[in-house]
């Protein structure tokens, strides 16, 4: 075999030289096998998908306007209503499958008129009950042509024609079987809310 592999232990200068070499070839080594580990250690995107809480801003969210964030791969939209908004969730109770929201669709701290912690801001995940498809915002006096003439505002489901008033309650006779899902939140401020997450398991 090589000197150069395996050099003479009274050779004090290549007895140096090959320790050197043998310290760097362990430290890549280790770097190496390091990386992977530590990437381990990273949480998985299966692991974000099923569970973390997620903070979102509204300072910036207009009143009227929408705003959509991920939590647990489902849309949550975020909807700072306006008082008119407000008003047109009132009036039409004997037009909705469940107006004072007793299905277990919402956290108790929304199971009010408003589904809501506060009666301006509502959240909603933007799912329809009945196949998962994806409704729309319909504001009031839109005249879009799926809803009615009188229609006070809510969210339109285009794939199977379910309606949900602005508080995400299901009209009657609609495929879809429940009102819209209101996640579990918590005000961290006055701007700031956690989605996934409230005071009762703060």
């Amino acid at each position: 075999m090589s000197d150069a592999i395996h050099p003479d232990p009274s050779d004090v200068e290549s007895r140096r030289n090959w320790l050197k070499l043998t310290t760097a070839a362990g430290g890549v080594a280790a770097v190496a096998t390091a990386i992977p580990f530590v990437s381990t250690l990273a949480p998985s995107e299966r692991a974000k998908a099923q569970g973390a809480a997620v903070e979102v801003d509204i300072a910036d969210l207009a009143p009227g306007a929408m705003k959509t964030v991920e939590w647990r791969g489902k849309p949550v939209w975020v909807v700072r209503r306006t008082p008119e908004m407000l008003a047109q969730l009132e009036g039409h109770d004997q037009l909705l499958a469940d107006p004072a929201s007793e299905r277990p669709q919402q956290p108790l701290y929304a199971q009010n008129a408003t589904r809501s912690a506060k009666p301006e801001v509502f959240l909603a995940v933007g799912i329809c009950t009945h196949l998962g498809c994806s409704p729309s915002a319909v504001p009031a006096g839109s005249g879009n042509p799926s809803v009615e003439a009188d229609w006070p505002g809510g969210y339109f489901c285009p794939c199977h024609g379910s309606t949900f008033d602005g508080a995400g309650r299901v009209y009657k006779n609609k495929p879809a079987p429940t009102n819209l899902e209101v996640p579990p939140h918590r005000y961290v401020s006055d701007t700031r809310i956690l989605i996934g997450e409230d005071d009762a398991k703060a």
